[in-house]
């Protein structure tokens, strides 16, 4: 089945790219490094119970028209057409996150998208969509092999028949998510979204959560805590109100702010950090 179609133009105008994009590995780090710079991860539609759409139109909508953000099935579906359009030949994966995740704690479902894109007959791994750890360049999807990029590095490692994301995080590697290596379904995603967006013990029914990746910073705004993180440095925090938060959204995410988000606001700025 072919991929719905999207507007390159648009989007190349959404994310800053000005080059002439072919299916190179130029073009796809390219594409990977200005997205999650100017598209942020958020789940505010989960918020205000207007819920996720995963319609590809109702992606391109949000996050190209609107100039909205979105979370990892949103963000990786519209990654995925574009790369497609482009000549790429893209698979979805789906995992499940363990980055929070307790020592020896029960596994949680699959909720989280990533890609496996070739480019010359060699597989990379490809995410635009994962918040805090959000990749900032594809990685060679090769097992154990240390991988830098301009924030943390990275590197695949096999549990069983899965790939472990990692990060290198204050010289341990810490697990991200785990992967399957297997080609998803369009069911797949569903089947997680509405797990993260209705579950009562989801995150992001419970917690404000916006991330960017810039290539000077990471910004993760969590309920009221503001965390900058620059690669080499100490991370920079900071408690806002509600009107701080706000403002964050507007000015540090470049998000449009909309007045149904304020009691989110409000709440958030209660919230325990």
């Amino acid at each position: 089945m072919s991929e719905p179609l999207v507007d390159l133009d648009a989007y190349f105008e959404r994310i800053g790219y000005d080059g002439a994009p072919r299916a190179d590995l130029a073009t796809l780090r390219a594409l990977h490094e200005l997205h999650p710079d100017a598209i942020p991860f958020e789940g505010l539609d989960v918020l205000t119970g207007r819920g996720v759409d995963l319609s590809p139109a109702a992606i391109d909508a949000k996050l190209i028209t609107a100039r909205r953000g979105g979370y990892c099935f949103e963000q990786n579906n519209l990654f995925r057409r574009v790369l497609t359009a482009l000549g790429f030949e893209v698979e979805g994966l789906i995992a499940r996150v363990v980055l929070m995740d307790a020592p020896g704690a029960p596994l949680g479902p699959r909720t989280h998208m990533a890609l496996k894109v070739m480019v010359g007959g060699e597989p990379w791994f490809a995410d635009v969509g994962f918040g805090t750890c959000t990749l900032t360049e594809p990685l060679r999807l090769v097992l154990e092999e240390r991988q830098r990029t301009g924030h943390e590095d990275f590197r695949l490692h096999a549990v069983g028949r899965e790939l472990q994301l990692e990060a290198d995080m204050a010289g341990a590697w810490k697990p991200v998510y785990r992967a399957s290596p297997d080609p998803a379904e369009q069911a797949d995603y569903e089947a997680g979204n509405w797990w993260t967006s209705t579950h009562p013990t989801s995150l992001f029914r419970n917690n404000l959560l916006v991330t960017r990746a810039t290539s000077e910073a990471r910004y993760t705004l969590f309920n009221r805590r503001l965390t900058i993180r620059r690669p080499g440095a100490e991370a920079e925090q900071r408690e806002l109100d509600a009107a701080g938060i706000a403002r964050a959204l507007a000015e540090v995410f470049q998000l449009p702010f909309e007045e149904a988000w304020r009691p989110i606001c409000e709440k958030a700025a209660l919230a325990e950090t």
